[in-house]
This record gives C-alpha cells, sequence and structure tokens, in this order.
C-alpha cells in the first residue's frame, strides 16, 4: 500500500482500540514461541473441558444432520429452554419471542448497543468493566462515560454517584455483575437502590451482563430485570461460555421486551445472521442437563481464589478486594509506580505488567484496559500448580524493583 493506514482506513476502525486482553495473550505466545516458559493469567478463559454430555448433543447433532442455516434469533427450541432457565434460575417470565440467541455475549451486547444508542447519547459504564463496553459504544458512535467504583466499596458504583452522572443525554446505563475484571458481585438490595434512581429517568435503558451468574460464591444471583418497574428497560445478557465452559462453541443470548429484541434480531440478520446449528444444540443440550457441571467449577474456581488472595498476603504492595464472584483478582498495585530495575522504570500498571511478562514470564492484563489504571487483572482459571508458580514468580520479580 503507497498510503498508511490512518489514510485509507476508516475513522471508525482507527478510533477502535484493541482488546488487551488479546493483545497481552498474543505478545505471552510469542514469548512462548521464542522458547519461554510461560503463564498465561491474562485469559478469561475457563481451563475446565466442555461438559461431555454437551459434546455428546453435538456429535449427534452432527449424525442427525443439522448442518444448516438456522433461524436468526435462534433454534425456536433453544429459545424457549433459555426462557424456561429464566423461570427457573431467575424467577423471570420470558417467552421465545424475548429472546435472541448470537454469536457469543459480545455480539449480544454489541446487537444492543446498536439498536439503543445514537451518535451523541450517553451510556454510563459501571467501572471497572470490561475491556469492549467502550469500545463497543464508539462503534455506536455513542459517547462513554465511565463511572468510577470505589476499591473501599468493593469496586461497586453507588446511587448516588449514578444519579449525579445522568443527563438529558444519558440512554444506556452498562454493567456486569457478577463483574469482570473485578469479581464484585450486586446484591439484590443494591441493584434495587440502582434501580429506583433508572425509575426516575424512563429515557434510560439497563444492558446487564449476567455472562458470570453461575460463579457466584456468595448469595442467590440477583437481575436486574427482576424488578417489575424497570423491566421493559433492562436487557439482560448471558451465554455459556464460563458458567458451562464453551469459550470456543460462541453462543450468547438477550433476553428484553418483544421491540429490542426484535430490532437485534434486525441487526443481527444483517452482520452474521444465526448462530453455529451445532453450537445450538449443544447449548440446548447444556441448559436441559441443568447447572450441576457449572456449581463444580464454582466451587473448584472458589478454592483457587482462596489460594491466590493467602499467598498474595506474602507480597508486598498488592491492594485488594475479596471478589465475590468471576474468577479474577484486581489488585491496585500503585504502591510500584516509579520504582525501577535495570533502567525500567514502572510508570504505570502497563508498564508492570510487560515488566511481569518479560522477567517473570507470567501475563497479566494491565487496569488500564478496565478504566483502572493503578489496577492489574489477575486471572485464576487455571490449575493450583500453575498459580503457585506464578505467584511465586511474581514475588521474585517485584522484589527487584527498587
Amino acid at each position: 500500500m503507497q498510503n498508511t493506514a490512518s489514510h485509507i482506513l476508516s475513522d471508525r476502525i482507527m478510533a477502535l482500540s484493541e482488546s488487551q486482553t488479546i493483545a497481552m495473550a498474543k505478545k505471552g505466545r510469542e514469548l512462548a514461541a521464542q522458547g519461554h516458559d510461560i503463564i498465561n493469567l491474562s485469559f478469561g478463559e475457563p481451563d475446565f473441558q466442555t461438559p461431555q454430555y454437551i459434546k455428546d448433543a453435538a456429535k449427534e447433532a452432527i449424525d442427525e444432520g443439522f448442518t444448516f442455516y438456522t433461524p436468526v434469533p435462534g433454534f425456536p427450541a433453544l429459545r424457549q429452554a433459555i426462557a424456561d432457565k429464566f423461570k427457573r434460575d431467575n424467577n423471570l417470565d420470558y417467552g421465545p419471542e424475548n429472546i435472541v440467541v448470537s454469536t457469543g455475549a459480545k455480539q449480544s451486547i454489541a446487537n444492543a448497543v446498536m439498536c439503543l444508542v445514537n451518535p451523541g447519547d450517553e451510556v454510563i459504564i459501571f467501572s471497572p468493566y470490561w475491556v469492549s463496553y467502550e469500545e463497543i459504544v464508539k462503534l455506536a458512535e455513542g459517547t462513554p462515560v465511565p463511572l468510577q467504583g470505589r476499591l473501599e466499596n468493593d469496586f461497586k458504583v453507588t446511587p448516588e454517584q449514578l444519579e449525579n452522572a445522568i443527563t438529558s443525554n444519558t440512554k444506556v446505563v452498562m454493567y456486569s455483575s457478577p463483574c469482570n475484571p473485578t469479581g464484585s458481585v450486586f446484591d439484590e438490595e443494591e441493584l434495587l437502590a440502582i434501580a429506583k434512581v433508572l425509575e426516575k429517568h424512563p429515557q434510560v435503558y439497563i444492558i446487564a451482563d449476567e455472562i458470570y451468574e453461575y460463579i457466584n460464591f456468595g448469595g442467590k444471583h440477583a437481575s436486574m430485570a427482576s424488578f417489575d418497574f424497570i423491566k421493559d428497560r433492562v436487557i439482560t445478557v448471558n451465554g455459556f461460555s464460563k458458567g458451562y465452559a464453551m469459550t470456543g462453541w460462541r453462543v450468547g443470548y438477550i433476553a428484553a421486551h418483544k421491540d429490542i429484541a426484535t430490532a437485534c434480531e434486525k441487526m443481527q440478520s444483517q452482520i452474521t445472521s444465526g448462530t453455529c446449528s451445532i453450537a445450538q444444540k449443544a447449548a440446548h443440550a447444556a441448559l436441559l442437563g441443568g447447572n450441576e457441571s457449572a456449581l463444580e467449577m464454582r466451587d473448584a474456581y472458589r478454592r483457587r481464589r482462596d489460594l491466590v488472595l493467602e499467598i498474595m498476603q506474602d507480597i508486598p504492595g498488592f491492594k485488594t478486594n475479596v471478589p465475590t464472584g468471576a474468577f479474577y483478582i484486581f489488585p491496585d498495585v500503585s504502591y510500584y509506580f516509579g520504582k525501577s530495575c535495570n533502567g525500567n522504570i514502572i510508570s504505570s500498571a502497563l508498564d508492570l505488567s510487560l515488566y511481569l511478562l518479560t522477567d517473570a514470564h507470567v501475563a497479566l492484563v494491565s487496569g488500564e484496559a478496565f478504566g483502572a489504571p493503578q489496577c492489574i487483572r489477575f486471572s485464576y482459571a487455571t490449575s493450583d500448580d500453575k498459580l503457585i508458580e506464578a505467584l511465586r514468580r511474581i514475588k521474585e520479580s517485584l522484589a527487584k524493583l527498587q
């Protein structure tokens, strides 16, 4: 190309940031290819295999010839099973017409944002937040408005903060619970207080990302859509990647008012059409099989969380909450800013994560990607042995910084 990319490519793509979780994993793979033993704690991916009964259903679907195009919003049987799941697990009444199945929860979120947000609309994003939220809002030409939760409050945004942030331009509020990256979980009382704020602003819609629903170490999972006075403005996002260890299958979904679901179907029809037929059959089997395997994985994550927090007590300078869901630790590491080793000065969490990658050969993700530049995200979705070794290396490398 004679012209530079900035002259050829659209303003839209030039303004978009690469996912830092994917970028750090890429750097880790590059070092691994050079022969280094990299422990990758950067990806939010379960290390468990998809349960066998789900795999068997996929094989059966292939043998039975389910290899054709699928309806854009998903197979009717899967949409009904998702509606049944909402009733069983969340006491929410939805019909298949309220459900749209997509190629992962990320597409589900993108569909909803694209269908709700006009250029210039403000989207309040509870921060720290998942890396793609802000970039998806930018794609829709909306204005991201991060709202920072404080470590002292378990990284949770308060109703008062939300009330003060809402303007006449606010169109959507987005959050995740359990939260990626903090592991924080809003309980029913906390969500009710937020819902009462939003009740006063009928122009504001809520995208509630519940993809980590089954990885909850506390009480019963709470859904924003459980409050009838606001339910029609809530788009609940969920999927199969985390709870059923089905990341590569790429199946997510929303539940929403029929008008919003229809709009998301329309959007999806022009981008990807229906989700993979085999993956949908596997997802259907997952729901029919209940959530026993998901709860077994949850218990393993809780044990790993406790292991990591115990070891971290011996690492100076880390300040963290005790996450009650998901599979991440999100410590404040600003203690190390300004320190250096062999001329390598640590000025930010990104500097620190790159230092730990090259010196300790442990891949983490800087909190800058999540709206918290003083933090680093650890995923503990890996074996005990790898976690123990990774933390040993990290402690050793951090001790070199003076």
